[in-house]
């Protein structure tokens, strides 16, 4: 086996970096590092690394530097859209440096993304659903993974241990800036806030659903997203969810039926610092939808899901999961799983009356499809998970050819260009 010169970024709030650049030191590979903040440099665990004090403007420079000084054949990063990466993914591309793109997983919770040149919209696997079906046929029944128990508190004390590590960036990263729209006091101040006010929330989501079930009523769930995800400030026409609220209210008003409504759910790690309430209420006033529209802070949204009519997203994994509980569902953007036979490929103001169910058997292969060349079993903030995954990850790392490219190769697409195809949704009349 060749070995292999790698360069790490920037990591998850998790000694999951650490662990896996250990792994590949041990299979006989080079492994250098970059610290951008303090953060890096505590959870890279006490191994040697570059520190980065400069401004985002000189960072191409530097680490194109690195590549040639000391023969970087690999870099390894989470999240292609972090302003410290994207200088660093068009650099490799000039000079030839593979970059593996890390993300949360595309099927969770007991799986991980890793992927070659960028993820989200930027992921290379095919958008051609005929693809998936000759492909997903010859491919083994994947399932969910093995399962691992991973608690929210662990996540929680890594989030905590990172940012508070961020005091000293002044000092030693005085260049830094952070992809976070918000600074860590302003944010636990919010979760703070939020989780003081859910105790009672929960009771009157719990009764707002259960009149639902109770009276049969037909309606469609918008579940939020963070407005300060990738997903949204680069993979979407919308700047937050106050547009996407608007847009969709917008449409269902002109054009869902009257006996229908709209659940909106809001996302279970919002910061709390946006009142969508208020914002809600307030469109409803203005566009007549008053008892039509509810709000939700809390709730089980595969039950709400399982009795919906439809789901609208703009790129969110829920969208996946709607699609995996045969749930009519359409996409604002192009998520990986946005593909004729799965998504409603019309625009939105004629979903509320033509949606049809996803093909499940269809969804049987393009999920082993993804899972097989994209997804690895494990997780990155708890030991279990990353006992599961650190391995497998090594290996894939240094594999000449990545699964993806392997069944490219066997089965090759019959539309050229079917791979990156991302079409732009209609949003005429969008106010």
């Amino acid at each position: 086996m060749t070995s292999r010169v790698f360069l790490f970024l920037q990591g998850v709030c998790s000694p999951f970096f650490a662990r896996l650049a250990q792994q590949l030191r041990a299979n006989g590979h080079t492994v250098y590092k970059i610290n951008f903040n303090a953060g890096d440099h505590l959870y890279w665990g006490g191994q040697s690394a570059w520190h980065y004090r400069g401004e985002p403007a000189d960072l191409a420079n530097f680490i194109a530097d690195k590549y040639l000084e000391f023969g970087i054949t690999d870099q390894v990063l989470f999240g292609d859209r972090r302003p410290v990466h994207l200088p660093a993914v068009a650099a490799a591309k000039a000079y030839g440096v593979q970059t593996h793109v890390f993300e949360e997983g595309y099927f969770r919770p007991y799986w991980i993304t890793l992927e070659r040149g960028g993820v989200n919209m930027h992921s290379p696997l095919p958008k051609d659903p005929d693809w998936y079906w000759e492909v997903g046929g010859a491919l083994p029944e994947y399932g969910d993974g093995q399962p691992f128990r991973s608690q929210f508190s662990i996540r929680t004390v890594h989030d905590v241990a990172y940012h508070v590590a961020g005091f000293w960036n002044p000092l030693f990263y005085p260049g830094y800036k952070t992809h976070a729209p918000v600074t860590a006091p302003v944010e636990y101040a919010g979760y703070l806030r939020r989780f003081a006010q859910l105790h009672w929330q929960k009771k009157r989501d719990a009764a707002c659903i259960n009149e639902l079930y109770e009276f049969g009523q037909s309606y469609y769930v918008l579940p939020l997203q963070l407005n300060s995800d990738a997903q949204i400030r680069d993979h979407s026409h919308f700047d937050n969810m106050q547009q996407v609220i608007s847009y969709v209210m917008h449409s269902f008003a002109l054009h869902a039926s009257s006996n229908t409504k709209l659940i909106i759910k809001n996302h279970p790690l919002d910061m709390g610092l946006e009142d969508y309430p208020s914002y809600i209420q307030q469109l409803s006033q203005t566009l007549d939808l008053q008892g039509r529209v509810d709000y939700l802070e809390s709730g089980d949204l595969n039950s709400l899901l399982e009795h919906a009519r439809g789901l609208v997203t703009v790129n969110s994994t829920a969208g996946g999961l709607a699609v995996s509980l045969g749930c009519p569902t359409i996409t604002l953007s192009d998520p990986i799983y946005n593909l004729p036979g799965l998504t409603f490929q019309g625009d939105l103001d004629d979903f509320w009356y033509a949606s049809e169910p996803p093909s499940m058997a269809l969804l049987s292969r393009f999920r082993n499809t993804v899972i097989h060349t994209s997804q690895l079993n494990g997780g990155f903030y708890c030991k279990a998970g990353n006992r599961l995954a650190i391995g497998p990850c090594a290996q894939r790392l240094v594999s000449a050819v990545s699964p993806l490219d392997e069944l490219l190769r066997q089965f090759p697409l019959s539309i050229p260009d079917a791979t990156g195809l991302k079409p732009t949704p209609n949003f005429a009349g969008w106010v």
